[in-house]
């Protein structure tokens, strides 16, 4: 007669078992498992525990045997099946991808799932399911542009460094202007949203006129002072310095944060500048509009008031510009920065090397 191998339970084993046979909150089929084993472990045969349990001898043997090889780990879930013959073979799986990957469709910039199948045989569902699986998404884009300033390590030092350790006694101030913001008027009146249906606005529209909003986000309690102008040169830009410099407390430095357009470093703006020794620009790196943060705060006025309105001229656009930003400033929402130099450098490293690799 054949005997099984005892099992022996250490001090933890033991407990875990009590307990996962005693509960009631746990799966039946894992409490029942741990039933069989510390019957097992209490010295009682296998045929005795499937006929107690009313459970068949093989299962019993079974969990015996699992639980030796993998202890209480092996209770906790079932063991892999070999499932159903997949239907697409492995070879044709790796075609697809491959092409996914280094080729693309005869008079088209990318494989839509339609034009794969027909390419390599396959239905249509089944091309989605191989995409799905390895993370491939064809029709998806991102742009990107990587600085090619020579000061870049320094600039991106100078600004996050405001933005992380603001001297003392100083505002921060993130400047910038949304050029060319178009009042637009639509063609004919749109249906309100109703249940079911989405509101709705015509295509197209007609233009009467555009005008330029100049901002500057206070890092310190996300107040933005902010002026709609006509025209987008350096004598506006200083009319928005003299602006900044009226709404701002006087015993305060100003650091102001801002891009590398030719009218921020115009003669007459360094005049000024030299007229008021409490304003200091600090200038980002070329192509990285991302690291002035009253560009996000551009994306939310454009996304909640201007994008969606109509206007049928522009002192209404300017009107309404002006509403959002005065209930903008009577609950202002900071925005705070958390990336770190060192983050920001090694995305940019390995940003450098993937690209390097390609080319």
């Amino acid at each position: 007669m054949r005997t099984a191998p005892p099992i022996v339970l250490s001090s933890e084993e033991q407990t875990t078992l009590d307990t996962w046979s005693r509960a009631r909150s746990l799966p039946a089929r894992l409490v029942q498992r741990a039933r069989i084993i510390r019957m097992a472990a209490d010295g009682v045969f296998s045929q005795k525990i499937a006929s107690a349990m009313k459970i068949s001898r093989p299962t019993v043997q079974l969990w015996r045997q699992r639980f030796l090889a993998l202890r209480v780990a092996g209770l906790e879930k079932d063991a892999p099946r070999p499932g159903r013959i997949p239907e697409i073979p492995e070879a044709k799986v790796r075609a697809v991808v491959e092409a996914t990957l280094h080729t693309t469709p005869p008079n088209a910039t990318h494989w839509s799932t339609r034009i794969m199948a027909a390419a390599q045989g396959l239905s249509r569902m089944a091309v989605q399911r191989i995409w799905k699986q390895h993370n491939l998404k064809p029709h998806l884009i991102r742009t990107f542009k990587v600085s090619r300033d020579k000061q870049f390590v320094e600039k991106l030092h100078d600004v996050v460094g405001l933005y992380l350790n603001p001297p003392d006694r100083s505002l921060v101030l993130c400047v910038d202007e949304k050029s060319q913001i178009q009042a637009l008027d639509r063609t004919q009146p749109g249906l309100p949203l109703k249940r079911g249906r989405c509101r709705t606005m015509t295509h197209d529209y007609k233009r009467n006129g555009t005008t330029t909003l100049f901002a500057a986000l206070s890092m310190l309690d996300g107040k933005v002072i902010g002026d709609c102008m006509p025209r987008h040169r350096h004598q506006e830009f200083v009319r928005f310095l003299d602006k900044i410099d009226v709404e701002t407390p006087p015993g305060l430095d100003l650091h102001l944060i801002v891009d590398n357009y030719a009218t921020h470093k115009h003669p007459r703006v360094k005049s000024w500048l030299r007229r008021h020794p409490r304003f200091h620009l600090h200038f980002i790196p070329t192509s990285s509009s991302w690291l002035n943060m009253v560009e996000r705060w551009f994306r939310e006025i454009t996304d909640k008031r201007i994008r969606r309105g109509s206007f049928a001229s522009v002192p209404e656009l300017i009107t309404a510009i002006k509403d959002y930003l005065d209930g903008h400033n009577q609950n202002p929402r900071i925005f705070t920065w958390t990336a770190s130099v060192e983050r920001i450098m090694s995305k940019v490293a390995k940003c450098k090397e993937t690209l390097g690799t390609l080319h």
